[in-house]
Formats: C-alpha cells, structure tokens, sequence
C-alpha cells in the first residue's frame, strides 16, 4: 500500500471543507512572497463563505478555523491570512483584499 503525499494546502482545503457548510473556498499558497525557500508551504491566505459565520464576530470566525487547522499550525505554517465571510457578507463583496507585499526581510540580510 503506497501513502498518499498530500501538499499543505490540499489538506487546509480538505478540512475546512469537512468541517464548515462551504460555499466558497479559496487557498493560496503565497509562500512565494516571503523570504522562504521555494515551493514552501509556510504561509497561506483562506478565503472562506460560509452560512456558519451568520451572526459570528471575526474572532469566533477565526477561532473555528484555528481549531481546524491546528495540527498545520503547529507544524510548519507560519502564517495564515482568514478572510471569512457569511454568505450575505460574500454577496455584497464577492472579493477578498489583496495580501499585501511582505515587509519582512531574510535572515542572510541581518
């Protein structure tokens, strides 16, 4: 029986996916835009719409996906960007703000 290689950001989609009513995901992995080696899988950006945020302040939004995400927290992502939205909240924006330019440097330049 062969293991099945999953990359970080598959398994954020998969769980989120299991464990929230989704009507909108997007994970990307902008890793690329820090001072990380290539093809790292350290920091994420989650766009998520869902019915479960209805009447839920940012910070219990968070909390949920905290809980989630808590094995890919504690090993190996570094940051992750929530963007979480109720269905209606989606509705009127139907975009996510764009991540910023990293202002931290790399270590080789201390």
């Amino acid at each position: 029986m062969q293991a099945t290689i999953t990359t970080v950001q598959a398994a954020i989609e998969q769980k989120l996916r299991a464990a929230l009513n989704i009507s909108h995901l997007e994970v990307r992995n902008e890793s690329h835009m820090h001072a990380v080696p290539p093809n790292s899988e350290t920091h994420f950006k989650a766009v998520i719409v869902s019915d479960d945020f209805a009447g839920k302040r940012k910070v219990a939004r968070h909390q949920v996906i905290y809980g989630v995400l808590a094995h890919e927290l504690a090993n190996g992502v570094h940051a992750l960007a929530l963007h979480t939205y109720s269905i209606e909240e989606w509705q009127q924006l139907n975009q996510a703000p764009n991540s910023p330019a990293c202002k931290g440097g790399s270590r080789h330049e201390l």
